[in-house]
């Protein structure tokens, strides 16, 4: 294996969106183009059984939501594909902050009728903090929708960020006929048999006269439109890109797979490469180093139900992998041996013998790993940056209905709360499980994959929002603690407390002026 062609090859990203902006069917059709799916689904069809295929889990399929990151690949044109298709409910946000830390280049998808909603305005933030390049979709052009140049107004307005079209619409909802590929100097039809979709320009770069698009008056508005971008509108710059400054722009139809494929080529054409991680002293791991490192960005229980498996999701940083190979866990120092690892292609999962930076495998975990590990071998010691947490503002006290199944009870908790989107807390005198989460849609989860995963049910007495602050072992004290001021411990056994309300927070210190509150545990 030449390691730096293969690294060359891959294209890992995400897709965010607001909800219900068509991430998920892009995924889909992607996947198909990419031959890992025969037939893709919508999210949408749950009367006909054709679930999107990168929505696994049974919740999902019911309410039509992504819940989790999928992570596929597959081959296209020359390149590895890696996607990451990030929950859209911002209940689940944190997962998709995680996810983040983990790809190259993001895929925003955008609805042309709402246009940038609040949960892609958030997302498209933490995207620009971190500098990815950043590639939009203006999705569901068969439907009406607004002004495409509004559209474009609004992306550099409210995003604060260039933009350049990479093709433009023709028409738009029922009168939508095609799309005028600038960069591939064509336009494509609207609906008509395949080997007439394409209408090349000719010589002097305009559609050849005698073809019935150039009397249609959409085509007509289309083509003004065109030359005034093209002489007004933002230039097409690689570096500008690759920076995150400038995202192209793409329109099409996910649902009816219209301009997909010519956006996935050319997304592959402009994404970027795999690139350098920082550890915790600033050092930057290039992809071309030798030493294989990487880091765990999630957890997963139970993605296959019969096995209840679980599997740590590692992005490679450097280096390859190879089944069978000793890595270091850096947290503990321990060596750890890969030899059981897996990475997704659509509804199934293969052994994988080798891998290279950029790629994402799943390791098999039998509960050694955290989200945010390293792993390395060789020279490297040091962790990779932390990846973000968020502290929890919603908290549920939780029991098992029957108590004979207080096992199965345990063991779902604490391999659900190992995945990262719910927190653990216990209080300090009577050991009660107390849960805390970003969102309540986590709660309705967890109570769901409890209920099908691990054959417990569970009643949830919800205990409103709290501010959870950490304090040192040694200021500890039971009497401290009151109806207002809960003291608990974290699954690290932590001490803290849960405050009712800025209020009771502000009594605490003027009442115990010399006890430092923590907002994050620190030793």
């Amino acid at each position: 294996m030449n390691l730096q062609e293969e690294i060359q090859k891959r294209r890992t990203f995400a897709i965010i969106s607001h909800p219900d902006a068509g991430k998920t069917t892009i995924t889909e059709q992607l996947l198909k183009f990419g031959g890992a799916i025969r037939e893709a689904g919508t999210v949408k069809a749950r009367k006909t059984g054709n679930f999107a295929k990168s929505d696994w889990m049974d919740i999902e399929k019911e309410r039509g939501i992504s819940v989790t990151s999928s992570v596929m690949q597959f081959d296209y044109a020359g390149k590895r594909v890696n996607i990451l298709d990030t929950p859209g409910h911002e209940d689940f946000s944190e997962d998709t902050y995680r996810t983040l830390m983990a790809v190259d280049a993001a895929v925003m998808v955008i609805d042309s009728a709402k246009g940038i909603e609040a949960q892609t305005k958030k997302l498209f933030q933490v995207v620009k903090r971190r500098g990815i390049p950043v590639f939009t979709f203006i999705n569901k052009l068969d439907r009406d929708g607004r002004e495409p140049l509004d559209l474009l107004s609004e992306l550099e307005e409210i995003l604060g960020i260039a933009s350049v079209p990479m093709n433009w619409p023709i028409g738009m909802g029922k009168n939508f006929q095609g799309l005028y590929d600038f960069t591939h100097g064509r336009v494509e039809v609207y609906q008509p048999e395949d080997d007439k979709r394409f209408v090349e320009f000719d010589e002097n770069g305009e559609v050849p006269a005698s073809h019935p698009l150039t009397k249609n008056p959409f085509f007509t508005q289309a083509l003004e439109d065109a030359e005034l971008l093209l002489d007004a509108g933002n230039q097409f710059s690689k570096e500008e890109v690759t920076a995150g400054q400038l995202t192209p722009v793409f329109f099409g139809s996910a649902l009816t797979s219209f301009g997909v494929q010519t956006f996935l080529e050319t997304f592959l054409d402009y994404a970027p490469e795999p690139h350098s991680h920082k550890t915790v002293d600033e050092e930057e791991i290039e992809p071309l180093n030798p030493d294989f490192s990487g880091f765990i960005f999630k957890i997963q229980a139970n993605m296959d139900p019969r096995h209840r498996d679980r599997i740590a999701f590692v992005r490679i940083v450097s280096g390859e992998f190879e089944r069978g190979m000793d890595v270091n866990l850096v947290r503990t120092g321990k060596k750890m041996k890969l030899s059981n690892v897996t990475q997704f292609m659509a509804e199934s999962r293969e052994n994988v013998e080798n891998a290279v930076a950029g790629d994402i495998i799943g390791v098999y975990d039998t509960g050694t790993y955290q989200v945010g590990d390293t792993l390395a071998t060789g020279k490297l010691k040091k962790a990779f940056e932390p990846l973000p947490t968020f502290t929890p503002e919603l908290f549920m006290r939780v029991q098992a209905k029957n108590v004979m199944k207080q096992k199965s009870f345990q063991k779902g908790i604490e391999q659900l709360v190992q995945e990262g989107a719910i927190q653990l807390y216990k209080a300090y005198t009577t050991g009660d499980v107390m849960l805390g989460a970003v969102g309540q849609l986590q709660f309705e989860v967890f109570k769901d994959r409890m209920e099908r995963e691990y054959s417990s049910e569970t009643v949830m007495t919800p205990m409103g929002s709290k501010t959870v602050r950490w304090i040192r072992e040694e200021d500890l004290d039971e009497k401290m603690s009151s109806s207002r001021n809960i003291l608990a411990r974290d699954r690290f056994d932590h001490p803290l407390f849960l405050f009712e309300n800025e209020f009771a927070m502000r009594w605490f210190k003027d009442k115990y002026p010399d006890v430092e509150l923590l907002e994050q545990f620190s030793v």
